[in-house]
């Protein structure tokens, strides 16, 4: 006998979940409910099987093909419009003509004995028999009445409970000869209970109804989708389950990795190459599919989320559908009920409330509290570039495929036949990545330098010598999992604000030149890279009185790239180093805030034990520095800032100081002294550069260990501000310690505020209304100066969800009152 899956109907009750993906094609369990039906069907016999398509019938036949993977011929008939439950299987008349055929419904979940339905049929001659369920809300199906020898009496389509007559109802399951067609009129839109069963027993025709004992799930709702799930995975249905029980009810696919630290409370079930971190939390009746990855401290409640989907740290998901592709990012919240279409991005911090519809390929944004369906409109900002680059986690927010449309992208702002450097740190993610990059661009008619692994300032200097541009590829600071796509310009600064808006404009038309064959862009590998630069710095860096001084330094390379430059740096130095932590560690590519840390206390004990002038530790690419005293001391890096900013100051006498306006008062108390003054920037490190290149700079500093040496270079350099503190402290003679007492301690606090996108313009609105008639400096956000020297600056984040607030008062006390005042007027303006 043969079989016909009803495969054609839209599911609109289920959307989002259906905007594109066929109903029959969503998962329970991870395996498409159409599968679990095929897979009945192979059970009881039914091999030769015809699918009635007709919406999105493509995906269909491309996931279960001829049927060979589950030993089963299948074949296909089309619908060019819907042709009711009838008439779709009357489209497919040819194939059936010969025999009787079982019809049934490739949406819902069921373990009826179709061998004693069959049986049943051929027993009683019937030319139709209905298989009946009885269930207890009979209201969403059709009602049956049969007498005692099964023969339908009576037939009521979705009753109201004023016609409530019986429990019994059709669930769409068919035995039939092929007589039947005689009473389906072709093309045109026909259905069983409707049209075609009244007229057969008009006619005094044999229609019989089996009434089946086991499961039965009509799976059209959101409710009935999740607790098919449920159902499964308690045993309720007889269905196969891919993996393996490995304690009851806790069903883990192939692959799947789950550490032993991760809580699952069964029943639940984690799919192939699932990830499941420590200390993630999944409950009874949640669903995990093939390559989800859970990360720390998530939590998921009979949550059913569909593969490939990244579920954050923090993340509370309950009772709710995440569909494929999604990224549910850290400490967001989904609630009962919520359903999550295709492809969406859930930002940090949000909150996606009970029974909302978000559909595909949306964006809700970092901190936003849902509480409608988003349908149309996305509630995000889409902006490329943060505050260093392209930045995001690695293989969800920054894949390969990413990587290669933003290179082609960059390579769409150049002239065909320029030349991009590009480089990376010791990750193995920058790696891949930069491979992507570099097809990227040779294949949009760009030649390409590339330096391999190399500390970030060194990739700006190569950069600037005659590149019309460079990208580097880092992990992101503090952020393992994270990298940045950083892009440079023609003089290896990052690139402009206007730069990166003609870069995401032609990102987002994604309008990619593509080279002729002859065109490809050339790739070459630059040699002696490292001399070139250490030869640059020491011809440009005042060294005037190190051989003399006979100073004793300690150099921590943090396992990173800095360290590549060292031995060529300090050789030529002629000053007695030592260099610690010199080796490149692929497994930590960037360190956290506490091993930093840990780190520089480690230093500090070699500087003093060692009796050094001072000890300094790079980070890992070798942009920024961090000092330690010859006590052994951290000098904080706002001190550093004002230490270096001192040296320089008193050296030169004249001149001006490039710092961002976050940047303590004190700064100007100190540069005024030795005669120079403070040119204030934003803090977009780009500005501090532009300062950084004009005539009369001497000095730039960021606070966070980013220094400008303008002698030699216009962007942070963390070997080049090394060299000059060596040459400075060598001739003034004084300790770091005696340089840091001199100056006045600064009291400047920081707070972040979260923000919606929508209100970020009002928030600042707000703010130069309250500030009323004190002073205000626009140089970057609002900054309020109040009469007697304190002042607060607010600043919404270009890339976050968040506005930022920075306080200096004359102790911390009146930072911290500054800061409640101010936060005050952010967070009204916000709700």
């Amino acid at each position: 006998m043969k079989a016909v899956v009803m495969a054609g109907g839209e599911g609109t009750r289920l959307r989002p979940m259906t905007s594109s993906m066929p109903k029959p094609l969503l998962p329970v369990v991870n395996r498409p409910i159409m599968e679990h039906v095929l897979r009945l069907l192979k059970r009881h016999g039914l091999t030769e099987t015809v699918v009635t398509v007709q919406f999105l019938a493509s995906l269909v036949r491309n996931y279960f093909g001829d049927g060979e993977e589950l030993g089963m011929e299948l074949t296909y008939a089309n619908e060019e419009k819907p042709l009711g439950t009838a008439g779709s299987v009357k489209n497919a008349e040819e194939a059936l003509k010969d025999d009787a055929f079982l019809v049934i419904s490739g949406d819902a979940l069921t373990d009826f004995d179709l061998s004693d339905l069959i049986s049943f049929h051929k027993e009683k001659g019937a030319l139709v028999t209905v298989c009946l369920t009885r269930v207890p809300n009979p209201l969403e199906f059709g009602i049956t009445i049969v007498d005692e020898q099964g023969k339908v009496e009576r037939f009521l389509e979705k009753p109201t409970w004023g016609q409530v007559f019986s429990d019994t109802v059709n669930t769409g399951i068919y035995v039939m000869e092929p007589e039947v067609f005689d009473y389906v009129e072709a093309d045109v839109p026909v259905d069983w209970s409707g049209d075609v069963f009244p007229k057969l027993m008009k006619d005094g025709k044999p229609i019989y109804g089996y009434v089946a004992e086991g499961y039965w799930e009509d799976v059209g709702t959101h409710e009935s989708y999740v607790k098919a799930q449920a159902d499964v995975l308690e045993g309720k249905v007889q269905v196969d389950v891919d993996g393996f029980e490995i304690s009851p009810g806790v069903w883990v696919a192939e692959g799947a990795d789950v550490h032993p630290d991760a809580v699952l409370r069964g029943p639940l079930y984690v799919g192939d190459y699932a990830k499941v971190e420590a200390g993630a939390e999944i409950r009874e009746h949640s669903v995990i599919g093939s390559n989800v990855v859970v990360k720390t401290g998530a939590f998921l409640h009979k949550a059913v989320v569909h593969d490939n989907v990244y579920i954050g740290q923090q993340s509370n998901l309950r009772g709710c559908v995440i569909g494929k592709n999604t990224d549910v990012m850290r400490a967001a919240r989904i609630e009962d009920g919520a359903v999550i279409g295709d492809e969406c991005l859930i930002g940090e911090e949000s909150i996606v409330q009970g029974n909302v519809r978000v559909y595909p390929f949306k964006t809700i944004e970092a901190g936003a509290f849902v509480n409608t369906s988003v349908i149309w409109e996305s509630r995000g900002q889409a902006h490329l570039f943060g505050a260093r680059g392209v930045s995001g986690i690695i293989n969800v927010e920054i894949t390969p495929e990413l990587a290669v449309r933003i290179a082609g992208a960059y390579a769409t702002t150049l002239k065909k036949g320029s030349t991009v450097t590009t480089a990376r740190d010791h990750s193995r993610g920058a790696r891949a990545l930069k491979r992507a990059v570099i097809s990227a661009l040779q294949a949009s008619a760009i030649d390409v330098r590339d330096l391999e692994n190399v500390p970030l300032p060194v990739a700006r200097q190569q950069t600037a010598r005659g590149s019309a541009g460079g990208i580097m590829i880092r992990t992101s600071p503090g952020v393992p999992d994270s990298v940045d796509i950083m892009f440079f310009d023609g003089r290896g600064a990052d690139l402009s604000q206007a730069g990166q808006r003609k870069l995401d404009r032609v990102f987002a038309r994604q309008e990619y030149r593509r080279a002729f064959p002859g065109e490809i862009g050339d790739l070459s590998f630059p040699a002696s890279v490292f001399d070139s630069y250490t030869g640059a710095l020491l011809r440009n860096v005042d060294t005037s009185g190190v051989a003399e001084a006979g100073l004793k330094v300690v150099v921590d390379a943090s396992n990173g790239s800095a360290g590549l430059v060292l031995p060529s740096l300090l050789g030529r130095l002629q000053v007695d180093s030592l260099t610690i932590n010199p080796g490149l560690d692929e497994s930590r590519p960037t360190e956290s805030a506490e091993s930093r840390r840990a780190g520089l206390l480690r230093l500090g004990e070699i500087v003093a034990s060692a009796r050094a002038a001072f000890g300094v530790r790079f980070d890992p690419v070798g942009e920024r520095l961090s000092l330690v005293d010859e006590r052994g001391r951290i000098i904080e890096d706002d001190r550093a800032l004002l230490v270096l900013l001192d040296l320089v100051a008193a050296e030169r006498r004249s001149g001006r100081v490039a710092l961002p306006v976050t940047t303590t008062r004190i700064a100007e108390q100190v540069a005024a002294y030795h005669g120079t003054r403070v040119e204030w920037t934003t803090t977009s490190p780009d500005d501090l550069t532009r300062v950084g290149r004009e005539e009369s700079t001497i000095f730039g500093g960021d606070g966070r260990g980013g220094f400008i040496v303008p002698e030699f270079s216009s962007v942070f350099d963390g070997a080049a501000a090394f060299v000059r503190l060596i040459g400075l402290v060598a001739r003034t003679q004084l300790t770091l310690s005696q340089i840091d007492a001199r100056i006045p301690r600064a009291h400047v606090l920081r707070r972040d505020i979260p923000t919606p996108w929508a209100v970020k313009g009002l928030v600042m609105r707000r703010v130069v209304e309250a500030a009323g008639d004190r002073d205000v400096d626009t140089t970057d956000g609002v900054r309020v100066v109040e009469a007697d020297g304190r002042w607060v600056m607010v600043l919404p984040d270009p890339a976050e969800a968040v506005t930022h607030l920075w306080a200096e008062g004359p102790d911390d006390a009146s930072a911290h009152a500054l800061l409640d005042e101010w936060s005050a007027v952010v967070e009204s303006a916000g709700h």
